[in-house]
């Protein structure tokens, strides 16, 4: 499966909602989420972190994203179905706009549902870190990024780049 290249920001893409997957075991599933598996391994080969990717952002405006969290798997038109009234404060980052931090609030705890390669539909409850991510990657099969989630304008830092 080929690595993609990741778009950046300033990329109109990257703001365009995704259409849900229909055909979970077509070919072309097959390879969007092998394309995925293989930036996210270079991501984090090159990067030494990188959790999760979703298909907006290799240009691919599906429902699609891939997480490598201790295992790695596809979710296929996930869904955010509960969210919990408490929320946290953290620094995100993303693939899509490298270097920069940005001070977002999200749910503590979510429940989402989705549909895994085999075609089978899942439910996840994650909290913390895990939370958080699924918001960032269902929030790009939206369209949106986590510039649009800044708390205010001075919820912005660069990332200290270490060689």
């Amino acid at each position: 499966m080929p690595v993609r290249e990741i778009l950046l920001l300033g990329n109109p893409e990257l703001w365009r909602p995704s259409a849900p997957v229909v055909n979970i075991r077509s070919r072309e599933t097959r390879e969007l989420i092998g394309d995925l598996a293989a930036t996210l391994d270079t991501f984090r080969e090159q990067n030494g972190f990188g959790r999760g990717i979703a298909a907006p952002q290799i240009g691919v405006g599906r429902r699609v994203i891939f997480l490598n969290v201790g295992e790695s798997f596809p979710l296929i038109n996930p869904k955010i179905t509960r969210a919990s009234r408490e929320m946290m404060e953290m620094w995100d980052d993303c693939f899509s706009i490298p270097n920069l931090m940005i001070r977002v609030r999200r749910h503590a705890q979510v429940e989402v549902e989705y549909t895994d390669e085999h075609g089978a539909q899942r439910t996840m409850k994650a909290e913390g870190a895990l939370s958080e991510l699924l918001q960032h990657e269902i929030d790009h099969l939206d369209g949106i990024l986590a510039t649009d989630r800044a708390i205010d304008g001075r919820s912005f830092a660069m990332r200290k780049v270490v060689k």
